[in-house]
């Protein structure tokens, strides 16, 4: 019997096992064939057992080796029936736990990409995974390993109880007072072990805490020598770790040796006293050899069960508990979208937005109109903001980190809904506009760029899926990428992985330069997209840039105001208000805060 481990039982247990249920009845055969064999399976260790007791009584009085030959056959028969039961219903099991696992991944990976970015605002990247890992995977194996051996076991416990007082209640007794103490000794040990298991866990987190951020900042503990300082501070959390496992296990490991050693005991008592029984020195109650040689193997039997239910009730409700999280999880509000307006492309350059018979051309005209925003409740960012952005006009924004920049962009795109006033896009407020159409409308290069793991062409592609091999050139051309691109040993094809770390980090923004291009979108959002980069490869995703905007509505967040100073307008951003809007010679003439950041008086943090 493997250890019992720290459990945590679901808080909606009943609404849990009849969600859960209800992707298990979508597979009512694979179910049903389920619950015949492991009835099958289970009745047949019972009635084999019991087929001791006749097959010893009468041949051991008439031996008839002809007819005894026959009840050998049954019994192999009636065991192989068993046999047979117990692979079929495990194999069938498997391919119902798959099944139900595949239908549960799709279902929450379909609802994680109908989420609002506010839900991943508020959750770590591994706190994420850890449904599509611990949680996945905990239930998977509840379902293929406990789901139908409880049952199993149910049956067999209810099943050998019945037939242990059929065959000699007076015996049963004893057997029944020694089950108690097992099952006593199983609770008292399960609690002490399940706290001294959450102590380990919460020390486990710790030094795996400290391994994960020794690795990642390993240049930094190299340049300032600190391995020997880190090697004793990991010695200490090991050695936390060694005597808070050893206190979880002492009590977990001490159940197999126990329930062993009371079922030795309570074996050699009935044997005992059976055998007393069956020579007749206790009045009033008899006993056959072979009832008590199907009596004995009961009593053996009787253990296996109740170890494995202890643990497959565990694992089961671990199991459980990974489908609360999932549930949780597909519960979710899904990201909002009330808009019927739809974009339609007229032709290679004219874009119109359709309201039913009303046709509005796509301009890129963006205003702000007394615009209040909060990521949390009681912490405004923006406050009566306004502005506006002509058709082709390059709006730059500027401002320290939290000054609202990154905000305004991701209300136009629609990942947050504002608390008061309105946005308007060519004359339509936002809201009206399907957030898909909307969306399609805007193209994003980023300053954290992020590339899938493909071909460098594929990942171009990403930002139109049924753009042509000639598009995507085009694309890399005009995003001055295609100089660096032909290079590279496979051209287009050159596959990439882990977020493209054989490339540079300006090869990597001239594929999202690249990638924004190809989608061809009217109105650009630019964020902080050279900030990371070097001067002279900033040059070269500049000029990609500067081809990306012509002819479009450009906002662009800076942090170098080197790459601001052809913008139309530039908004000097401070709490989320505007101090200053102009052109950058007007900004300098009014000696303001724009002044005093260019001329390094004041500096952006």
């Amino acid at each position: 019997m493997p250890p019992v481990t720290s459990v945590k039982r679901p808080d909606h247990i009943k609404d849990t096992i009849k969600r859960l249920l209800s992707y298990m009845g979508r597979h009512k055969i694979l179910l049903f064939l389920v619950a015949i064999l492991v009835t099958l399976s289970a009745a047949a260790n019972l009635l084999g057992t019991y087929m001791f007791r006749p097959i010893i009584d009468h041949y051991t009085i008439d031996p008839k080796y002809q007819d005894l030959w026959k009840a050998l056959a049954l019994e192999i028969g009636i065991y192989s029936i068993g046999v047979l039961s117990t692979l079929g219903y495990s194999q069938i099991m498997v391919r119902l736990a798959q099944k139900i696992i595949f239908e549960m991944r799709k279902d929450i990976f379909q609802k994680m990409e109908q989420l609002p970015l506010s839900y991943f605002d508020r959750r770590t990247h591994g706190e994420i995974m850890s449904h599509y890992t611990n949680d996945m995977d905990t239930l998977s194996e509840a379902l293929n390993n406990a789901f139908a051996m409880l049952i199993s076991n149910s049956i067999q416990i209810i099943g050998l109880v019945i037939l242990l007082f059929v065959l000699n209640w007076f015996l049963s007794i004893f057997v029944i007072l020694f089950y108690i103490l097992m099952a006593v000794y199983i609770i008292y040990a399960s609690k002490k072990s399940k706290k001294a298991f959450k102590e380990q866990q919460q020390v486990m987190a710790k030094v795996n805490g400290f391994v994960e951020e020794t690795l990642s900042g390993q240049k930094v503990v190299q340049v300032f020598n600190h391995e020997q300082q880190n090697i004793e501070s990991f010695q200490k959390k090991n050695t936390a770790l060694k005597n808070a496992g050893f206190q979880a296990l002492k009590y977990s490991m001490s159940m197999i040796p126990m329930v062993v050693a009371i079922s030795y005991i309570n074996y050699a008592i009935v044997a005992i006293v059976g055998g007393l029984i069956a020579l007749g020195y206790v009045p009033f109650i008899s006993f056959t050899l072979g009832g008590i040689a199907s009596y004995l193997v009961f009593v053996r039997q009787a253990a296996m069960p109740i170890n494995q239910f202890t643990n497959q009730s565990n694992l089961l409700l671990n199991g459980l508990a990974g489908a609360e999280r999932l549930f949780k999880l597909m519960d979710e509000v899904r990201e909002t979208d009330e808009g019927c307006i739809t974009l339609e492309k007229k032709n290679q350059t004219t874009w119109v937005w359709k309201e039913e018979e009303r046709e509005i051309p796509l301009c890129g005209d963006v205003r702000f109109y007394s615009v209040d925003f909060s990521y949390i409740p009681n912490k405004r960012i923006l406050s009566d903001l306004n502005l506006y952005a002509k058709p082709g006009q390059k709006i730059a924004f500027v401002g320290s980190t939290g000054a609202g920049k990154t905000t305004i962009t991701n209300l136009i795109n629609r990942f947050y809904e504002i608390e008061g006033g309105s946005i308007t896009y060519d004359g339509i407020d936002i809201k009206t506009i399907s957030k898909k159409d909307l969306r399609h409308s805007l193209g994003v290069v980023l300053q954290d760029t992020h590339l899938f793991t493909g071909t460098i062409k594929e990942n171009i592609r990403y930002g139109r899926l049924d753009a042509t091999d000639e598009e995507i050139l085009m694309a890399a051309k005009l995003a001055n990428a295609h100089n660096f691109i032909k290079k590279l040993p496979n051209g287009y094809d050159t596959y990439l992985t882990s977020d493209g770390g054989n490339l540079s980090q300006g090869q990597r923004q001239l594929l999202s330069i690249a990638r924004a291009a190809v989608a061809n979108a009217p109105v650009l959002i630019l964020d902080e997209a050279t900030s990371s980069i070097d001067t002279r490869t900033e040059r070269l995703v500049q000029e990609g840039m500067d081809k990306l905007m012509e002819g479009r509505t450009v906002f662009i967040i800076a942090h170098r105001l080197s790459t601001v100073r052809n913008a139309n307008a530039i908004l000097v951003l401070d709490h989320g208000k505007i101090m200053e809007r102009g052109t950058h010679e007007e900004l300098l003439k009014l000696k303001g805060i724009y002044y005093n950041l260019y001329t390094g008086k004041l500096e952006l943090d």
